[in-house]
């Protein structure tokens, strides 16, 4: 039994230590396969959306490199017409659709442009090396190392843009040099005046859209496939407005500081390439020192970008670029305006050639006449004023040598009150009817009576004119009558000589304006302009011979020795007889020396004119002579607003005083060409024997009985008297 027993396995025990191991084991197992049965679904969807994810970019890639690649073809075509179309560099050099003019004085200096001026060529190793570095420092200093598109620029352009509240494209552009030439070639579009005028053509190169900078972008493109860097450089600085009429760096620099492209200094090169940006508004002759401002910056980027040396920086910080003398005068506007408006059209206003003009004009009487315009109002005119004045000052030739035609003396393009405004002449015109008078065989010591006089007018009634002071001087001579200014008398000897007689005078001498039927003729109610009044007078001055006032002198092209044509006016026919015409002389003389124009003297010279105020002051004139010019002056609003306290013996003479004595500083003293008469008599008709005009001699007794008796107390018009000094 204890055998058995021995040989026997614990039952119990083994039972029980069996089933939990196998459960330990079975547990341990079984618990990771569950937990990777769970996991394989989401496994699964990751593998699944990741290669849904990798197709998409593989389908995006495809297509991406694939509209590259045609995008680039296309861009390349592109790239590949238009730079089949690009010319040779120096057909792209001087690209305007217009010529130029240049004007000189009659020493030969220049004074004045018109037109697109085009200096010639220049290329990037021909100017100074100054001028090429200020260029490539303030527009594109990346310039000799992009490929005609700067990225960083464009970004930076549309980031400065958004931070100043624009849009991405509107101020800042961003473009490259190559980018602004190929907007200067327009894309290679030639201007067809048959199409589009000048304006629009330019217009249209200047748009901004989105398709056009892409155009631009991509003409950038051939063009740096076409050209090297220079000589795109090159094209760049031929075809830069830079304000002024001046088209290339050389025209600019020869306008603004009378001296070739290839010679600028640091300050100068500044202020040329200043104009960029804003040609009109940085022009040094519109703001010189807004210009030397602007200068001033770009002075600073050429130092920070290596261009020059800390002293070069500072020499050309203290010594900016200063305008030569022609520029900085801008003398002659006027002028210069009115020998453009009368030469030839197709040498002047619609030029295609480059045109030189040599005139009349001398800088010296320029200048005086400009100076005592500005000097007169600034002294004697109340502050706020809006009258306006001329000035032109001739040689008894008719030869032009000032003209002002406002207050704004350097002007270009402005009203020419000188030759443009036709006014009423008031007395200034009275010189005319003596000197009909006078070529009939009257004397300057002939008298008339000054009393009252009614003239009826058909269809208008009885006209009385007055004298400025209301008064009545009873007998007195034609040259007292004329210094004091007399109406009364001026009417009668105009109906003893005979209206159509005056007239003829009058319009021989050079007057063109249709003059005034009535016996008003004889106050100046007829409207003349102030260049055709200074020209009659100079036929007086010359001894009665008719005047052209000419400008021109001589026109020729660019680079010829022959002129085209040559003096376009001067002396022409006889007007009155040389002994009239000196006697005239001598009763104008009165007028400065005794009468009406006594505040035009100065210098103990002998000189001569005549006052003149229109009804209820609109016009003050003030015209007259020394031996050696001719000048007149005219005064007034207009708007035609009347004068208050002005008659031609005040302000106009005045500046005609001021004028006339800054011309004559350092000329010799010499005395007038006049006569001096002798003897005296009643003025009567001509004798059967004397020249005249008028074969109806009126003497003055039947002279009341036709006009209808002399009562001062007959209806007064105030529309048709004359109130003159």
């Amino acid at each position: 039994m204890s055998d058995s027993r021995k040989g026997r396995r614990p039952l119990v025990a083994d039972k029980r230590a069996a089933p939990a191991k196998r459960k330990a084991k079975t547990t341990r197992k079984s618990q990771p396969a569950r937990r990777t049965a769970r996991r394989k679904p989401v496994a699964r969807r990751r593998g699944f959306l990741s290669r849904i994810l990798h197709w998409f970019l593989r389908l995006i890639w495809r297509i991406t490199w694939r509209l590259g690649a045609v995008a680039c073809l296309i861009l390349g075509l592109m790239v590949g017409y238009y730079y089949t179309t690009l010319p040779d560099v120096n057909a792209l050099l001087d690209g305007r659709a217009r010529g130029s003019v240049t004007l000189l004085d009659r020493e030969g200096q220049v004074f004045a442009w018109r037109g697109d001026q085009f200096g010639g060529a220049i290329t990037a190793q021909t100017v100074s090396p100054h001028l090429r570095h200020a260029i490539i420092a303030t527009e594109d200093k990346r310039f000799y190392s992009h490929f005609g598109l700067s990225p960083r620029g464009i970004a930076s352009a549309i980031r400065i843009n958004l931070s100043e509240g624009r849009s991405p494209l509107s101020g800042h552009g961003g473009s490259t040099i190559t980018q602004q030439t190929a907007k200067l070639l327009c894309l290679g579009v030639p201007y067809d005046p048959e199409i589009q005028t000048e304006a629009e053509y330019e217009t249209d190169c200047r748009r901004g859209t989105i398709k056009r900078k892409a155009s631009e972008a991509i003409y950038a493109l051939a063009m740096e496939a076409k050209y090297s860097k220079d000589e795109i450089l090159t094209i760049y600085m031929n075809r830069a407005f830079l304000g002024a009429g001046a088209r290339g760096f050389e025209a600019a620099s020869q306008r603004y500081f009378g001296k070739s492209a290839a010679n600028v200094t640091a300050a100068e090169a500044a202020m040329l390439a200043g104009l960029l940006v804003a040609p009109t508004r940085f022009a040094p002759t519109n703001d010189l020192a807004r210009s030397q401002n602007r200068a001033a910056t770009i002075v600073r980027l050429m130092k920070e970008q290596g261009y020059l040396s800390d002293t070069e920086a500072r020499t050309a910080q203290a010594n900016p670029a200063q305008l030569s003398r022609a520029a900085e005068a801008r003398a002659g506007g006027y002028f210069a305006d009115w020998v453009m408006s009368s030469g030839p059209e197709f040498f002047t206003r619609n030029t295609t050639e480059d045109v030189i003009i040599k005139t009349t004009l001398d800088a010296g009487i320029q200048r005086a006449a400009d100076e005592a315009m500005r000097s007169v109002f600034e002294n004697q005119v109340r502050e706020g004023s809006k009258a306006q004045a001329a000035i032109v000052v001739m040689s008894a030739d008719g030869a032009v040598r000032a003209m002002v035609g406002g207050r704004q003396t350097k002007v270009a393009g402005a009203f020419n009150r000188a030759v443009q405004a036709n006014r009423q002449t008031g007395s200034a015109f009275k010189p005319f009817i003596y000197a009909a008078a006078l070529d009939l065989g009257y004397s300057p010591n002939d008298t008339v009576t000054d009393e009252p006089l009614t003239i009826n007018i058909p269809g208008s009634g009885p006209w009385s004119p007055r004298n400025y002071s209301k008064q009545f001087y009873g007998k007195v001579s034609l040259t007292r009558a004329l210094a004091d200014s007399l109406n009364i008398p001026a009417v009668k000897i105009s109906e003893f000589v005979g209206r159509d007689v005056v007239r003829q005078v009058a319009s021989d001498f050079g007057l063109e304006s249709d003059l005034a039927a009535g016996p008003a003729l004889a106050l100046g109610v007829s409207e003349s302009t102030l260049i055709e009044m200074t020209g009659a007078y100079a036929g007086i001055l010359n001894g009665g011979s008719s005047v052209q006032p000419y400008g021109l002198v001589e026109l020729r092209l660019l680079g010829e020795d022959t002129p085209l044509m040559g003096t376009g006016g001067g002396i022409g026919e006889r007007v009155v007889q040389e002994e009239a015409a000196r006697q005239l002389i001598y009763m104008m003389e009165k007028v400065v020396s005794q009468g009406t124009g006594k505040r035009a003297q100065f210098g103990g010279r002998q000189l001569a004119g005549k006052t003149g105020t229109t009804q209820s002051a609109r016009d003050a004139w003030f015209v007259g002579f020394s031996a050696d010019y001719v000048a007149g002056v005219w005064m007034g609003y207009d708007d035609n607003t009347p004068l208050t306290g002005v008659t031609g013996a005040g302000l106009p003479a005045d500046i005609w005083r001021e004028t006339m004595s800054r011309i004559h500083e350092g000329v010799p003293l010499s005395p007038l060409p006049m006569i001096q008469p002798a003897g005296s008599s009643q003025v009567r008709a001509p004798a059967p024997s004397t020249p005249s005009r008028n074969p109806v001699g009126l003497i003055e007794g039947l002279l009341r009985d036709i006009l209808g008796g002399g009562s001062s107390g007959q209806t007064h018009q105030p529309g048709l008297s004359g109130s003159d000094r």
